[in-house]
């Protein structure tokens, strides 16, 4: 009982904690001139599912050869998006020119948030991408921390705005199933995610991995298929005819967004606890 009762403080501690983050004034990033090369690939919007691909891959080798932490996000990202618009191009879904101008959207909000970051253009840059681009560039922050803080910014914060730049007001339960279908994608590609980030002096990983079984796979999945469910329903109340709800909708979009890249920088509260995670992180397990 007393372990209990422990555990809960702790969690409430760091809920309230994450809760005054969220209140405090927003982090901006440095002023900077920008990477000329970085900011000529995220100049112009994409087009279609062939210019995400294209793009996303062309910023993914940048970003590799300047041994930039946000590819640690974007390695998941382009091969999960890749992996949609094949299927795109199979018929695999109902209304596939739906699906892509979905996929094009969502990645377009990727690509406007690496240009405000590189630029310093604060005022077009939310904050939960702020947090996870400044802790990408600091490099002190788990492999896991750096792959965590961009699916929260991408799916908790940008996917609900993509789906209402895209439109789910009309033959709303064809789009539903065909949003819905996507998280078996992302269930196919979990396992090489995974070893992706491993391979990225995260060798602890694979041994967590073996050691949990099926579980961490399962728990992945089933996380992000409710993140994906919460950011429709917050996309179909930024289509209610109430002002007031749209308000609210977007407001609650960027404060849940916010506390939860809060919550995943949370370890690094406390230097012991965030250093005995790095160790593990970096364990071969030998």
């Amino acid at each position: 009982m007393t372990a209990t009762r422990s555990l809960d403080g702790r969690r409430y501690r760091r809920l309230r904690s994450a809760a005054r983050a969220v209140g405090t004034p927003r982090s901006v990033p440095d002023e900077r001139s920008g990477d000329p090369d970085l900011l000529a690939l995220v100049a112009a919007p994409y087009t279609d599912v062939d210019a995400v691909h294209e793009g996303l891959g062309e910023l993914l080798s940048a970003f590799e050869a300047r041994d930039d932490r946000r590819a640690v996000f974007l390695g998941i990202y382009a091969r999960m998006t890749a992996a949609v618009g094949r299927r795109i191009k199979r018929g695999a879904f109902a209304d596939p020119a739906w699906v892509a101008d979905y996929l094009v959207a969502f990645a377009d909000r990727y690509r406007v948030a690496v240009r405000a970051f590189e630029a310093g253009d604060a005022d077009a840059l939310a904050e939960p991408w702020s947090l996870a681009f400044e802790a990408a560039e600091r490099g002190d922050s788990l492999v896991l921390q750096d792959a965590m803080l961009g699916v929260n910014a991408h799916i908790n914060y940008d996917l609900a705005l993509a789906l209402d730049d895209v439109g789910v007001g009309t033959d709303r339960a064809a789009k539903y199933a065909d949003h819905c279908a996507i998280i078996d994608v992302i269930a196919g590609l979990v396992d090489e995610a995974q070893d992706g980030l491993a391979d990225r002096d995260a060798d602890g990983l694979a041994t967590l991995d073996s050691a949990l079984g099926r579980f961490d796979e399962w728990l992945t999945v089933t996380t992000i298929d409710e993140c994906r469910d919460s950011a429709w329903r917050t996309a179909v109340a930024m289509d209610s005819r109430f002002r007031t709800r749209r308000r609210l909708a977007r407001w609650l979009n960027d404060r849940t967004a916010t506390g939860a890249a809060h919550l995943i920088r949370g370890s690094q509260a406390s230097g012991t606890v965030h250093g005995a995670l790095v160790d593990l992180e970096g364990s071969a397990g030998e």
